[in-house]
């Protein structure tokens, strides 16, 4: 009866050993078991394989069939695909090699996919997987594990985590250069009354900021406020006359850059964030997620847009 399930490495080791050597005393000497011991695994080999894998030659050496050719082509195959299993687990432990999942709140997006590129460069045997969300969906991928690291705003409370500033993150308030407040070399609070206000959705941390903003120099009053679901339409709809917004600097560069819009200048902006690298407190990090966390740390926020 064919046992393929029962083969063992040992029986193949035995069989490869003899085909090296020529003899069953001289391959148990190499492979350090006595004759005995391997002239049973050939046996079993044999057994379960429904045929035998040597034969005794004219000369009295052990001769390879033409069934043990097959197995020993068979072998040689599965110690190349071991070494090289052996290799990556030692990789992955090292931390050269593996998988990261790294979790960006949308304005993120305007310098992460250049962070991992760098990343790339630098650790071409590690993938990171970027994962982009607002701020709930980000903190939400964290506590669920689907991500081992996230750069946000503000760190939240739960889940409790590891967290450090990595670069600068301003805040502007933005407006088309044709707008009237543009041409004001001072901006009061009451300025802003009857101003439209273009506002990412709730939950994102740019909402949260810029409700914070309102709340503080209107000491409460209720501004004019329309949500827009993205950074890009918020700028598309300030450029377009729709109203004003406050905004991650990071996010705008290229339109400030380019005259497309400008920043209005009053007392508190811009607004002076970071931006924070976080893992989980209560969960190890992968040998490869702690060669990324310090790699990021030490680049200091140079992978971040420049005005």
């Amino acid at each position: 009866m064919l046992r393929p399930d029962a083969i063992t490495l040992k029986q193949l080791r035995a069989l490869s050993a003899v085909a090296q050597h020529g003899s069953i005393t001289r391959a148990a000497e190499a492979i350090r078991l006595t004759p005995p011991a391997v002239h049973t695994q050939l046996k079993q080999l044999a057994a379960n394989m429904g045929a035998e894998m040597l034969r005794r030659g004219p000369s009295g050496k052990m001769e390879i069939t033409d069934e043990g050719a097959l197995v020993l082509e068979t072998i040689r195959r599965v110690e190349v695909e071991l070494d090289a299993c052996m290799r990556s687990v030692a990789e992955l432990r090292d931390g050269r090699a593996g998988l990261v999942q790294l979790g960006v709140v949308s304005t993120g997006k305007y310098f992460a996919p250049r962070l991992v590129a760098t990343l790339k460069q630098v650790f071409p045997e590690i993938k990171v997987e970027l994962v982009v969300g607002n701020r709930e969906q980000t903190v939400a991928a964290l506590e669920s594990r689907q991500v081992q690291l996230a750069i946000m705003g503000r760190p939240p409370r739960f889940p409790i985590n590891h967290s450090e500033p990595v670069g600068p993150h301003p805040h502007v308030l933005i407006a088309p250069p044709d707008h009237w407040l543009a041409k004001r070399d001072r901006i009061d609070p009451e300025d802003l009354i009857d101003e439209t206000f273009i506002a990412r959705e709730e939950g994102s941390g740019t909402r949260i900021l810029m409700t914070r903003f309102l709340d503080r120099i209107g000491e409460g009053r209720i501004y004019d406020m329309t949500t827009m679901s993205s950074n890009e339409t918020i700028k598309q709809a300030v450029m377009a006359g729709l109203g004003i917004a406050l905004i991650s600097q990071h996010t705008v560069v290229e339109e400030l850059h380019g005259g497309r819009l400008v920043t209005l200048d009053m007392p508190g902006l811009p607004i002076e964030r970071a931006w924070y690298l976080l893992a989980r407190a209560d969960v190890p990090l992968s040998p490869a997620a702690r060669r990324i966390r310090t790699h990021i740390s030490g680049m200091k926020g140079s992978f971040l847009p420049q005005l």
